[in-house]
């Protein structure tokens, strides 16, 4: 089977220049880089967080390698201000759904990287009991629904859950990650179309790190401002430097405060980019490396580091002490993981629900 090869486009995607955000049909945006909250300690904590998701990656990593872990496995590396950013403007009370990339997600809404860590390796003391994997990670207790293996199936759930806060009038956001390719897919019309005709309390936070597994953006979508599109359904809608997490992070409190405020649904196109391959299986061969260099010039940890570097924030002693908690958290996680039990084979059928004869144990 041939593999398609990278061709060039008219333009080569290119990494956003600033946090400057666009204006569409119902949402204006002053610009410049937002500030978010601007304390030094609040830029540690969002520097600890990107750290926590890119070094918990990097480790899965090694441990697919070493067939510690197995089934499919999509890295979140590069993506990083994305999942911090959001989670930072998100209360525990408000409800997150996610994609089959979810990782990230799940450290910044506050799943344990043990709790993670052992869902990886299939133990019973995962956060889905050792039975979803990397691409079903679930929490209830947290308020996140899925890990959701199927392009744009975590859609219709994000709005019944803010269908059912609004019901109950619970003054709860939902949130939904999603990326460029699931928004190709009648489930999200469908969703948008609901959510702003009902005016449903709900946060679509669009991924669009250019690629639909292997198809670049301008080669399955005749619009390519995403942002743009969305406002067509009378919600307000806007893209951000998907890089920049403190630019995340002010247009997601932004986005959040008027969703909780009745306005209806609130659209985020986050513009940011995935390092690796789509999953570990993937060769990678529909993009240029040059364009993946490009890309990590702005790197999000890079970019907050030299930021902070600049303010007299951050040193190397001090870089050192968050890179050190962070690998040791890492550490204790895998080797929890390692030494966690196995679901004894007389409970597989635990949960199992059959068509014809109604739950199973």
């Amino acid at each position: 089977m041939s593999v398609a090869r990278p061709t060039r486009t008219r333009k080569d995607p290119a990494p956003p220049k600033s946090g400057r955000r666009t204006r569409t049909a119902k949402g204006r945006a002053s610009a410049g880089r937002p500030s978010g909250r601007g304390s030094a300690a609040h830029r540690t904590d969002l520097l600890e967080s990107m750290l926590r998701i890119r070094r918990f990656e990097e480790r899965c990593v090694e441990l697919y390698s070493a067939a510690k872990i197995r089934g499919f496995v999509h890295l979140y590396i590069g993506e990083e201000a994305v999942a911090v950013g959001i989670n930072e403007a998100l209360t525990p009370e408000d409800a997150v759904v996610s994609t089959y990339r979810e990782h990230g997600h799940a450290l910044a809404r506050g799943i344990t990287a043990e709790a993670l860590m052992a869902e990886m390796y299939g133990r019973t003391t995962g956060c889905s009991g050792g039975r979803g994997g990397s691409m079903h990670l679930f929490d209830a207790h947290r308020r996140f629904y899925g890990g959701n293996a199927i392009v744009a199936g975590g859609l219709p759930l994000a709005a019944g859950l803010a269908l059912a806060d609004r019901m109950r009038q619970e003054p709860h956001v939902t949130c939904c990650f999603f990326g460029d390719g699931a928004y190709a897919e009648g489930e999200f019309h469908e969703t948008a179309n609901l959510a702003a005709l009902w005016k449903l309390p709900l946060l679509l936070v669009c991924e669009n790190n250019l690629y639909a597994m292997g198809t670049a953006l301008e080669r399955h979508e005749a619009q390519t401002d995403l942002a743009m599109r969305a406002a067509s359904y009378g919600m307000v809608a806007w893209a951000v430097d998907g890089m920049d997490v403190e630019a995340v992070e002010h247009a997601a409190r932004r986005a959040v405060e008027g969703v909780r405020a009745g306005t209806g649904p609130h659209f985020l196109e986050l513009r940011t980019y995935r390092f690796r391959a789509h999953s570990m299986y993937d060769p990678d061969r529909y993009r240029h490396k040059a364009e993946v260099e490009r890309w990590k010039e702005r790197d999000p940890i890079e970019l907050l580091t030299d930021r902070m570097r600049e303010n007299g924030e951050l040193d190397d002693k001090e870089l050192a002490r968050i890179e050190k908690g962070v690998t040791a958290g890492i550490d204790r996680a895998v080797e929890a993981a390692e030494q966690a039990p196995e679901e004894p084979v007389d409970h597989l059928l635990r949960h199992v629900t059959s068509s014809s004869a109604g739950a199973v144990n």
